[in-house]
């Protein structure tokens, strides 16, 4: 990038990624302080970037979060170029069309955004353009949050004391009431020509069954949790059958709303006891974790955090694996989990914990697939999230579950969806099932199955594995290894 001697009074760009919000934007803020012209601008990057949507079902957020924040920017008598091509590249034009005498941006902490974020601050700095960016995605700097020993935490415990210990997040910035427009706007990209709904699955309608993107929905999601479903929250997130949980993580995912935002939120709430706000504060604090990890271990979602599990003997049963995506395993609370994610691109955290387990201990089929075949589904596929959540229930990660804790999908399903409500909804054919029986239909007698319409193996699968020898054969797997360390 040539030095284009910018304009010290030329407009600034901010540069938008996940981080598609009004309020609480610390980069959009600064812009709009300045009292320059202020081009939002968002970039199409390369795939092979690896810093755009991690799947097909969160395409179709992007889509949606982008069209509603174009409105929200129009509102504010502004708009956002949409353009495509590697960030150097669009920004050489940008900055040689607008005059532009700086870029603005908030962090990105997955390591693809860092390496594309570093090369570029030091290319614009260069050319003579002002860059800077801005923290507000999580909760604490990964770089800043240090054990005694100076030290990365690796356990999720002395990590939240540290957290709780170095004070609360800053309060949240409210949203400009304008923001001043530079003379001369470039032209930009349609939205529509991007393409980025998927035709095939169309999940359109499935999706906004339970699904509004943007960021008045994240503020009005946020509302409804704090007015009412945060209290029972300790309990209430571990039953699937019951709307327990925040379900803010897809709008987390794009940035639509701030975690200083959803932390303050639940300062001074009245009559909602505390363990439901540490509990819910401790999983908000788990994407920062998570985030800590990524950002300290880049190979994360490609390799195990512990090394030992490189000598792990992985399965390859290739039809296993499209059993389980397709929630045809015969273990009722695994298949309903899976095709709820099908149909409406997310899975209640229990149920992922229960669906991850089965996977990779009873089918002995490498996490990496599991993680990879959810990144593509959930609206909520966060680069950090993911691998840490998949490594810690295959006993990989950092301040994982042990390996030896394999979930039992018939006493998981038992516990948590005991009349088999959930279950119901997303495997109709067990709707006339008998609440004894709804987890362990494999057990029932000839009779009950006639009378509730099931046939094993053509209505409903039989069990893909017996759970009991999946086990043993998972143990012995894991002290192969134990026994070679």
């Amino acid at each position: 990038m040539k030095n284009s001697d910018p304009s010290p009074n030329g407009p600034l760009l901010v540069w938008f990624r996940k981080d598609l919000r009004l309020g609480d934007n610390h980069a959009l803020h600064a812009a709009v302080q300045s009292g320059r012209g202020v081009i939002p601008v968002y970039i199409r990057e390369p795939a092979e970037s690896g810093t755009g949507p991690l799947g097909a079902a969160q395409t179709w957020w992007l889509h949606h979060s982008l069209q509603a924040f174009c409105e929200s920017l129009g509102n504010l008598d502004s708009g956002l170029l949409l353009l495509t091509g590697k960030p150097e590249d669009v920004f050489a034009r940008l900055i040689a069309e607008t005059g532009a005498s700086g870029v603005y941006w908030n962090r990105r902490y997955d390591p693809d955004g860092i390496a594309v974020d570093s090369a570029l601050k030091n290319r614009l700095g260069d050319a003579g353009l002002t860059v800077r960016s801005f923290a507000g995605q999580l909760l604490h700097e990964p770089s800043r949050l240090k054990t005694g020993a100076g030290m990365p935490y690796r356990v999720y415990t002395p990590f939240w004391r540290a957290l709780e210990a170095s004070g609360e997040p800053d309060a949240p910035l409210d949203a400009p009431e304008h923001i001043p427009a530079p003379a001369d706007w470039p032209k930009s990209e349609k939205l529509a020509d991007w393409n980025l709904l998927p035709a095939k699955p169309d999940w359109a309608e499935a999706f906004r069954e339970v699904w509004t993107p943007g960021e008045a929905a994240a503020l009005e999601r946020l509302q409804d949790f704090i007015d009412g479903t945060i209290d029972g929250y300790k309990t209430n997130r571990d039953l699937p059958s019951r709307d327990g949980t925040s379900r803010l993580s897809p709008h987390l995912a794009l940035g639509e709303i701030s975690p200083a935002r959803i932390w303050h939120a639940t300062r001074n709430l009245k009559d909602v006891p505390v363990e439901d706000v540490v509990t819910f504060r401790k999983e908000l604090a788990w994407r920062d974790f998570s985030y800590h990890l990524l950002f300290h271990n880049p190979d994360l979602p490609r390799e195990n955090l512990n090394r030992r599990y490189d000598r792990f003997e992985w399965g390859d049963d290739e039809g296993a694996f499209t059993l389980w995506t397709k929630g045809r395993t015969g273990y009722p609370i695994v298949d309903a989990g899976m095709r709820q994610l099908w149909r409406h691109g997310t899975m209640h955290n229990r149920v992922r914990m229960i669906a991850a387990s089965f996977l990779i201990k009873d089918l002995l089929i490498d996490w990496r697939r599991g993680e990879a075949w959810f990144r593509d589904t959930l609206v909520d596929a966060d680069p950090a999230s993911n691998a840490a959540s998949w490594q810690w229930v295959a006993g990989s990660g950092a301040d994982a579950s042990p390996f030896f804790r394999i979930f039992n999908p018939i006493l998981q399903g038992e516990k948590f969806d005991p009349d088999g409500t959930y279950v119901k909804t997303f495997v109709p054919e067990l709707e006339n099932m008998p609440a004894k029986f709804v987890h362990r239909p494999f057990e029932a007698p000839a009779a009950a199955l006639k009378a509730a319409g099931v046939t094993l193996g053509e209505t409903y699968p039989k069990p893909l594995v017996d759970h009991a020898k999946a086990r043993d054969r998972a143990l012995a797997a894991y002290g192969n290894i134990k026994d070679a360390a």
